[in-house]
């Protein structure tokens, strides 16, 4: 197992990245390397950490603006070569559709509910993890 991952946050909302972090806590399960984060509240930013590389998974922001976490998970899964798997905060339920347009691995509801989140942030950086294996 690799010492850390690493996940990039991207929301231009302080409080969301927060909750990202809270709900991840150390790692968020025990068959995954504890969680370092990279944080990111614009979009030419998120380009720069993606293109420096060894970023293991995404948690876009859906709700984050001016570029929104849907729009800028489908432009990163055109342009970054081997780009990690997304998990994307959205607003409702309903919004489930535009996370599968987007190209999103998985969506959860925004506001962070902390067991669904670290179970599905979890399950990305396994098989992250497994392809790098």
């Amino acid at each position: 197992m690799q010492p850390t991952a690493t996940v990039l946050v991207y929301s231009d909302d302080a409080n969301t990245r927060e909750q990202v972090r809270l709900a991840t806590g150390r790692r968020p399960a025990t068959d995954v390397p504890p969680v370092e984060f990279v944080e990111c509240a614009t979009l030419p930013a998120l380009l720069k950490e993606l293109d420096r590389g060894g970023i293991d998974a995404c948690v876009l922001d859906g709700e984050a603006v001016p570029a929104g976490g849907m729009g800028v998970c489908r432009q990163i899964k055109d342009e970054v070569f081997r780009c990690p798997p997304v998990l994307l905060l959205i607003g409702r339920p309903q919004d489930a559709w535009l996370a599968t347009w987007s190209r999103a691995e998985a969506a959860v509801t925004h506001p962070v509910e902390p067991v669904e989140f670290a179970r599905a942030l979890a399950e990305l950086l396994r098989s992250r993890l497994a392809v790098q294996a």
